[in-house]
């Protein structure tokens, strides 16, 4: 299982927010880019990046920064936030990102994604963040009542990467992953699953594990990682099936 370090900007910094209240957000640091290269030294084998801005915008705000990011790194990057049409899909893969992830508009568009997965073949995640298993968008802002699990459904067979759930009541908090949930989903589906919201420390990636055999092959971390209570190197370790 892969541990992925998150990048979150906003306004230019690396933040992390709680339920994804833009309002309630921590500066962890105003350099992404020097973050971004702390992870790979760290032993990052890939960085998830999300453009909080551009989630809430509709469009690309922090472009100029995560080119740098790609373009400093060695590993691989993928992309969430503002990305809502095929031409910013192809423009972001074009700056050299590995995947770009779709979200507002797998729920408003979702032929627009499978178009997307056909054009870039494994480059193209969909992203369901949810509260009590509902659908959120445009930065978590808008309550829709669509269902998580029936959302990802839509996008068997058709070539998605994989599919990042979020659970946003824990994004943020350090509460534990909502296990039973990211299980349901993955075992519903065909497509990798990566989890994602209120990783910890070392027991959340071990309580993890398991999920392996249903389909979850990754989870993202943030705020556990830049506050210290969980060790990237340590939590790679443990998911590479390592003693701790």
């Amino acid at each position: 299982m892969l541990i992925i370090p998150a990048i979150d900007l906003k306004d230019g910094n690396c933040v992390r927010l709680k339920q994804g209240r833009m309002e309630d957000d921590t500066i962890f640091s105003t350099d992404p880019v020097e973050m971004a290269l702390d992870w790979q030294n760290q032993g990052a084998r890939f960085l998830h990046i999300v453009d909080l801005n551009g989630a809430f915008a509709g469009e690309p705000i922090n472009r100029e920064i995560i080119k740098k990011i790609v373009t400093t790194l060695d590993i691989p990057c993928q992309l969430g936030g503002g990305i809502r049409d095929l031409e910013t899909v192809k423009a972001y893969l074009d700056l050299g990102l590995a995947r770009v992830i779709l979200g507002t508009v797998a729920v408003e568009n979702p032929d627009l994604v499978r178009q997307a997965a056909q054009a870039f073949p494994g480059q193209i995640c969909v992203g369901i963040d949810a509260r009590k298993g509902m659908v959120a968008t445009r930065g978590w802002a808008d309550e829709t009542q669509v269902k998580a699990l029936e959302l990802a459904q839509k996008f068997e067979n058709c070539g998605v990467a994989a599919i990042i759930y979020t659970d946003i009541l824990r994004d943020g908090m350090q509460t534990g992953v909502n296990l039973e949930e990211t299980k349901t989903l993955a075992e519903a589906i065909s497509i990798p699953v990566i989890a994602s919201g209120g990783i910890a420390t070392i027991n959340d990636i071990k309580a993890l594990m398991p999920l392996e055999s249903s389909g979850v092959n990754a989870a993202i971390t943030g705020r556990a990682l830049y506050e210290g209570s969980l060790k990237l190197e340590i939590a790679q370790k443990i998911a590479d099936g390592g003693a701790e």
